[in-house]
């Protein structure tokens, strides 16, 4: 870890600011500091990094200065001194599909690098994190674990949904609103209608995909306030969560709890059992892999297996589903479905959370849902008896891939590879009407190395849903995908094709099966004609060679080892 967290001589509630500021050799540290606002008292209080992902690139962070103000406002009031600082945040939504969408994964490295820069040099003793879009979530937590210091992460909150003609969107509605005008189902005006009316304003975007699955994730993991995860962004509640886990982090304190005392293997456990009832994103497997990585905890995919087997899938939420994530939050976000899971005996209750209190202490008077809501299925009746994301290997994926199967789009599928070398390929060739039914969409050279940086591949996806082909064709590439896609998609194939997997080999006409059941991805050639392939392919060459890709390829894991660059071999 970059910041052990072994000064134990040092005042227990200010181990870290006393070495910036007492003594009278660190009088010009306070001469800086009472530049900045601090006073005379300020300097015997625990200082208080506020770590703000704000910036206005992006409807999810467009707000978060004024969040990092109320958590400011909590940490002050309970005797500490708050210092708000900020890190860097990209849109996916806005790069999506573009040559922009490379440094999507990257920036997760960057925040978690930059956040872990700044509280390490100022000497903070605790840490508020606050993250709105998709990588600010697991890269502040990645920093939060490497600092070890008591910290919080609070969530940006989800974004309302827009309308148009009495129907709610999203952003994936524009996304599949391009399929549709390319398929003519759809026209100009229509789709320029839906563009302006789908993202009404701040927030993160508005279904169970990554943003909302990590804030669920964290959540359950015991590192947000309950129900953190379900607020809006612009509402009383989220500005009060923010209040108070400014004064929970100075609780932690305290009390002398660290990250590494709660983001425990059974929680991890904890937040992937979440993630699996709420039909969360194929990104969280990534995330938390990452953060477990960051953790120093053994988390691999087989653990999400595992878990998959006996956790069923109970939200109705889109992308596969119906509702968005501030319809859940009108009838009481994830508190009681994780409730739900921890009576049934699928969550580890004596797990500790930033409450100070084990997560069975903190669902204890948490009331079950309306009855007539049927977002949320019972244990009895749920949308998929197990787990909708499916870790697949075989001869295509020996070091594993992940599959996104709800089961609306079957669980087994036979087709004819088409093969692409750039996602930007396969697009145009999916709105030029080349795909057909039976189709095996092959997008590779977008792994982490081969990308660089393992782009996600919503345009593609969501064009294949405009299309009206989302049960008719598949798409495997050793990229990722938005939490906004559906279909019947397998990513995160590994070995990535740009380091020799076999993905690298496979060519036009191949037959490929892809079996959830039997969690198999099957390229069907012999031994003999996969080995020949092998020893005649040729890596290309490196799309960059110099700047931050370039650099994040050299030292980027497999994508099965959550694609970090910090404590690889």
């Amino acid at each position: 870890m970059a910041q052990s967290g072994d000064q134990s001589s040092k005042p227990e509630t200010r181990k870290f600011s006393s070495l910036v500021v007492d003594g009278m050799e660190r009088a010009p540290s306070r001469a800086m500091l009472h530049a900045v606002g601090f006073s005379h008292e300020d300097f015997s209080k625990p200082q208080i990094g506020i770590a703000s992902t704000w910036s206005m690139v992006t409807p999810c962070n467009m707000h978060i200065n004024k969040l990092a103000d109320d958590a400011a406002t909590g940490v002050n009031s309970a005797n500490g001194k708050a210092v708000i600082f900020n890190t860097i945040t990209i849109s996916d939504g806005i790069s999506m599909g573009t040559e922009g969408m490379k440094y999507s994964l990257v920036s997760r490295e960057v925040i978690a690098d930059s956040i872990e820069t700044v509280v390490g040099c100022q000497g903070f003793d605790g840490l508020v994190a606050i993250g709105g879009c998709d990588k600010n979530m697991p890269g502040c937590m990645m920093a939060i674990s490497r600092l070890n210091r008591p910290a919080i992460f609070v969530y940006g909150g989800t974004i309302m949904p827009g309308c148009h003609n009495d129907k709610k969107l999203d952003v994936v509605s524009v996304f599949e609103a391009v399929g549709a005008r390319a398929n003519n189902k759809i026209d100009d005006t229509e789709l320029a209608a839906i563009e302006a009316k789908a993202i009404p304003g701040a927030g993160s975007c508005g279904g169970m995909y990554t943003a909302n699955t990590m804030a669920s994730a964290i959540e359950a993991l015991g590192m947000s306030l309950p129900n953190s995860s379900a607020q809006a962004a612009i509402s009383n509640d989220k500005r009060l969560d923010c209040e108070r886990a400014g004064a929970a982090v100075m609780a932690l304190i305290e009390k002398g709890i660290r990250p590494s005392d709660i983001m425990t293997k059974d929680a991890f456990e904890n937040a992937i059992t979440v993630v699996i009832a709420l039909g969360g994103s194929t990104n969280a497997v990534l995330h938390l892999l990452a953060m477990a990585n960051a953790s120093n905890v053994d988390l691999t995919l087989d653990d999400f297996t595992r878990i998959g087997k006996r956790v069923p899938m109970l939200a109705d939420l889109k992308p596969s589903g119906r509702y968005q994530m501030a319809e859940l939050v009108e009838i009481g976000g994830i508190q009681p479905l994780m409730k739900t899971l921890l009576d049934a005996g699928l969550l580890h209750g004596h797990c500790l959370t930033v409450t100070g209190k084990t997560l069975a202490e903190n669902l204890a008077e948490v009331l079950p849902y309306p009855e007539a809501q049927d977002m949320i299925h019972g244990l009895e009746d749920p949308i998929k008896k197990d787990s909708h994301l499916v870790i697949l290997y075989g001869n295509l994926a020996p070091e594993g891939a992940v599959a996104k199967i709800t089961g609306k789009e079957g669980l087994c599928f036979n087709g004819t590879a088409k093969v692409f070398n750039a996602e930007e390929q396969a697009l145009q060739s999916i709105l030029n009407g080349d795909i057909v039914k039976g189709d095996v969409i092959v997008i590779r050279y977008e792994g982490p190395k081969g990308g660089p940086g393992m782009r996600e591949m919503l345009s593609p996806t969501s064009a294949i849903m405009g299309k009206g082909l989302g049960k008719e064709v598949a798409l495997i590439t050793d990229g990722r995908f938005s939490g906004g896609t559906h279909g019947f998609v397998v990513g995160h194939i590994t070995p990535e094709a740009y380091v020799g997997g076999p993905l690298a080999i496979v060519e036009n006409g191949d037959s490929i099966t892809i079996d959830a059941e039997n969690n198999l991805l099957t390229l069907h050639i012999n031994d003999q004609e996969l080995n020949l392939r092998l020893q005649k392919w040729c890596q290309p060459a490196p799309r960059y060679t110099r700047g931050v890709l370039a650099k994040y390829a050299r030292l980027v894991s497999s994508a099965s080892l959550g694609a970090v660059t910090d404590n690889v071999d």
